[in-house]
């Protein structure tokens, strides 16, 4: 593997990686939290306003998170260039069927290496020098897509492309699983609900996560750890969602669930 060429294809990804975040970021901060209250058709999850500081310090963060994830993308990269991954082109080469169901597995697998990863972070000895740069952001905004901590940035950049080399994917599906990846971590932090109550309270609303899933991680800490899915949540009983929030769980649940006052008074 040439090292200028590395170095070249690093710096390219990295301006691919920090200008898609800009796009979509950009986007849904301006859709969500720029427009006038009623143009807004979307559920404002809490009243907590996050500061300029706070913003600042979200891309700052995006944007050293995004060298890091250049690295190991580049290295890929690099590798199919020389056949030395298992990504293909061909589509007949496994099917579409094969195609299809990767992309599943690739967001199974990284779901679930999230979840541990995420719970893992959040011990005690591990949560100040790894994950609470994320959990500055109280109320996260859709700026806070990538911001991270180094380390957890090198943590998180790791499972995907290594995935690469062992686990058959095509071009296109790898492209599409990014690009996903990217969607859904900025609208997991906007704030803001955009799917409407009877989809969450629909099949793909109980199993899959959304803003309203996982913001209350964000004011609670305890709960709602995965990415994608809220199977490994609900499997180990971290699971928050319906109770958390009185337009889907029963009024006696709402009780446990953590309030706004309680997040501010836990902050203090």
């Amino acid at each position: 593997m040439n090292l200028h060429d590395l170095l070249v294809t690093t710096a390219a990804l990295y301006l691919i990686i920090a200008g898609r975040y800009f796009a979509i970021s950009g986007l849904f901060y301006w859709l969500l939290w720029k427009r006038e209250p009623e143009k807004v058709h979307a559920r404002r999850l809490t009243p907590l306003q996050p500061s300029a500081a706070v913003i600042r310090a979200e891309i700052r963060w995006s944007l050293i998170s995004s060298v890091i994830y250049a690295i190991p993308g580049a290295i890929v990269i690099e590798a199919w260039k020389h056949s030395g991954t298992a990504m293909y082109t061909d589509v007949s080469q496994y099917g579409w069927l094969y195609l299809i169901a990767s992309v599943f597995v690739y967001l199974f697998l990284h779901d679930t290496y999230f979840y541990w990863t995420h719970r893992l972070m959040h011990h005690r000895r591990l949560f100040r020098v790894m994950h609470k740069v994320h959990h500055d952001s109280r109320q996260p905004t859709p700026w806070a897509a990538f911001s991270f901590h180094p380390y957890e940035s090198i943590i998180g950049a790791l499972l995907v492309p290594a995935l690469t080399f062992v686990v058959p994917i095509h071009v296109g599906a790898i492209l599409f699983i990014l690009v996903l990846m990217t969607i859904c971590s900025v609208l997991n932090h906007t704030g803001y609900e955009v799917f409407p109550d009877r989809w969450l309270r629909g099949f793909l609303g109980r199993h899959f996560i959304t803003a309203a899933h996982h913001n209350v991680h964000h004011q609670k800490y305890t709960c709602n750890f995965a990415l994608y899915f809220r199977f490994w949540d609900k499997l180990m009983g971290t699971d928050i969602m319906e109770e958390a929030y009185d337009f889907l769980g029963p009024t006696r649940a709402i009780a446990t669930a953590p309030t706004v006052a309680q997040a501010a008074s836990s902050e203090k």
